[in-house]
């Protein structure tokens, strides 16, 4: 039978606990995406960040490395998130899929969306993660990461911008991921670029520097 080591016992450190769900999503095959991928890449920032952002699945590159967000999308995030000023140590990153789904165009890995089944069963991964961070707001890429915060189906275009609330009672933030920007209109992407940005500044109570007071002289 398939190894799906669905509660492994973790450490009481977070930090010790998140790397023992990395190991376990590294041995899981609830579903098959695992069989075919590299590795799994897990989650990557620091604990307690402030907000968790959670895009799709890993890509090409974020598989072979073995981390999220490294690939043209992530450049992408990284771009955004110097634009907005935001503290990078303030974020923590993630997918929720912890697998790369792919199909083989001759030699070339092409992303292929993972369905709903494959997304439900890496459903506990992602909870688990955000137990062991406890970040005070999510960040929901595109329509996959969305549904999976908020238990139903999400039009993207229509509650981008907008806040909800997912079970838990955390704030979540809905965008699009920063893939749809790349495969859209070359003449459109600034323009799709800036409204992304208008997008992300609603978590800017979250991330964005606090000003320093002056000092009274």
């Amino acid at each position: 039978m398939p190894d799906s080591p669905r509660s492994p016992e973790l450490p009481e450190d977070p930090e010790q606990a998140l790397e023992a769900l990395h190991q376990a999503t590294d041995r899981c095959r609830e579903c098959p995406i695992g069989e075919h991928a590299t590795q799994s890449v897990f989650g990557e920032g620091p604990v307690r960040a402030t907000v968790m952002v959670v895009g799709e699945q890993p890509g090409d590159q974020e598989d072979l490395q073995g981390r999220p967000f490294v690939g043209p999308a992530g450049r992408l995030l990284d771009k955004a998130v110097e634009d907005l000023g935001w503290l990078r140590e303030r974020l923590y990153v993630t997918n929720a899929v912890k697998h790369f789904k792919f199909e083989l165009r001759g030699k070339r890995r092409m992303h292929k969306t993972p369905a709903q089944r494959e997304v439900a069963a890496c459903l506990h991964w992602l909870e688990s993660e955000i137990a062991q961070v406890r970040p005070q707001a999510l960040i929901a890429l595109g329509a996959t990461a969305s549904r999976a915060l908020l238990g139903r189906p999400v039009a993207v275009m229509r509650e981008r911008g907008h806040w909800h609330t997912d079970a838990r009672g955390l704030p979540v933030l809905v965008t699009l991921h920063p893939s749809a920007l790349l495969r859209g209109d070359p003449e459109q992407r600034e323009a799709a670029y800036e409204q992304w940005l208008k997008d992300l500044s609603g978590a800017n109570e979250y991330l964005a520097p606090r000003k320093r007071s002056r000092q009274k002289r």
